[in-house]
C-alpha cells in the first residue's frame, strides 16, 4: 500500500465543559479533554490495574457549537478525526508541542433522558408542603 492514514476512534467521557473561541467572522473552535480507560489484570499479582489517557479533542465551526450545546462533562462520546501536533512558544520563549484529535465526527453515546433521571434519583427528595397522601381503601376484598 502506498498510502498513508491518520485515522483515530476513541470512545470516552468528557474530562471538562466545552471551551469555544471565537475567531473573525463566523468562525469557532471547541475545545475538550476526553479521558479513555484501559482495565486488565496483572497476571504476576492477580490484580486489576486501570488507567486513564487523557485526548486533546478539537472540533470547528457547526459542530463546535453542537458539541457546546449538548455536551457536558461526565458525557460519553464517540469521537472520529485525526491526529494533529502543533508547535508553539510558551511564554519563556521553549518550543512546545501539543497533540491534539481533530474531530471529523462524533456520536454522542449520553442519553439525556437516563442523565437526568440519574441526576434526579442522586439528589435526595425534599417532602413538599403540598404532597398528597393517597387513602388506603381497608375494604378491598384481596
Amino acid at each position: 500500500m502506498s498510502g498513508t492514514l491518520n485515522k483515530v476512534m476513541l470512545i470516552g467521557h468528557l474530562g471538562d465543559e466545552v471551551k469555544m473561541h471565537y475567531f473573525d467572522d463566523r468562525n469557532c473552535v471547541g475545545r475538550f479533554p476526553l479521558a479513555t480507560n484501559e482495565t486488565y489484570t496483572n497476571k504476576t499479582t492477580n490484580e486489576r490495574v486501570s488507567s486513564t489517557e487523557w485526548h486533546n479533542i478539537v472540533v470547528r465551526n457547526k459542530a463546535a457549537e453542537i458539541c457546546e450545546k449538548y455536551l457536558s462533562k461526565g458525557d460519553k462520546v464517540y469521537i472520529e478525526g485525526r491526529i494533529k501536533t502543533r508547535k508553539w512558544t510558551d511564554d519563556k520563549g521553549m518550543d512546545r508541542y501539543s497533540t491534539e484529535i481533530h474531530c471529523t465526527d462524533f456520536t454522542f453515546l449520553t442519553n439525556k433522558n437516563e442523565q437526568q433521571q440519574n441526576q434526579q434519583q442522586a439528589q435526595p427528595q425534599q417532602p413538599t408542603q403540598n404532597s398528597v397522601t393517597p387513602e388506603v381503601d381497608d375494604d378491598l376484598p384481596f
